[in-house]
């Protein structure tokens, strides 16, 4: 059974021309996956889908199993333990006023997760190397790279079974860049990751698996080796040839 199944969906802001048509994909446990397009291909407004942000025009999400009801209140509670999210800029999905121990035990308080909440921190600090001494500091006090970290901690506190990665490296330099999929590469052992890129390089450094999206459509989908390797459609042979990659 897949951990995540989309079906057919179909998607349109405010009655407009669609910007997701019947799309398609599956996530299995242990297998990362990549989103992969420009701007304005759709990989953005299904991360806002598959987080009940907003609900489909057509089709369905199914999380190990059961659809989700963006709608009923318990369903997404449980879910949302589940599935949790790194955002794209460090610099402003940090709250400036909330110390950092605040800012990493927002979702233990939120999905009201019982336990001694200071030590489940501690632990989420530990998995991104960052020392349990920085709880009192707040976001301003550090680089771009470790509020990246302050993120990611935030998002595997409560110990989900995905995490959704909005282009989490794109607004870092390039050596904090290859330290942050490196660290997600680390987690993804006991996590399973979607991320959201224009950049086949980066996917392919931490994703098993790709789909290729292009003005709300799926064009290509597989193995990341063979979609880099031997990509069938002129969009992703455009992307392989005009993005900026991760060194091997």
């Amino acid at each position: 059974m897949s951990l995540l199944d989309v079906r057919n969906l179909r998607y349109s802001y405010d009655g407009g021309e669609p910007v997701l048509r019947d799309v398609s994909f599956r996530v299995e446990s242990g297998m990362n996956v990549g989103l992969v397009g420009e701007s304005g291909s759709g990989k953005t407004t299904i991360l806002r889908l598959l987080l009940g942000l907003a609900r489909p025009d057509g089709g369905s999400i199914h999380f190990d199993g059961e659809p989700v009801r963006s709608g009923e209140r318990s369903f997404m509670r449980s879910y949302r333990r589940s599935v949790q999210t790194v955002f794209q800029d460090p610099y402003s999905s940090l709250d400036p006023r909330q110390s950092v121990g605040n800012i990493i035990a927002e979702p233990l308080r939120s999905l009201g997760i019982p336990g001694p909440r200071r030590e489940a921190v501690g632990q989420a600090l530990d998995a991104v190397d960052l020392p349990r001494d920085v709880t009192s500091r707040y976001p301003h006090e550090f680089s771009g790279g470790q509020r990246q970290r302050i993120a990611i901690a935030r998002a595997i506190v409560a110990h989900p079974r995905i995490v959704l990665a909005d282009e989490p490296v794109s607004a870092l330099d390039l050596s904090t860049r290859v330290r942050i999929i490196e660290l997600l590469k680390s987690l993804s052992r006991s996590v399973t990751i979607v991320l959201v890129s224009h950049d086949l390089g980066v996917v392919a450094a931490l994703c098993q698996k790709s789909v290729v999206l292009d003005r709300g459509r799926i064009v290509e989908a597989g193995e990341t080796a063979q979609v880099l390797r031997h990509p069938e459609h002129s969009y992703t042979k455009k992307l392989l040839a005009s993005v900026p990659r991760l060194p091997a």
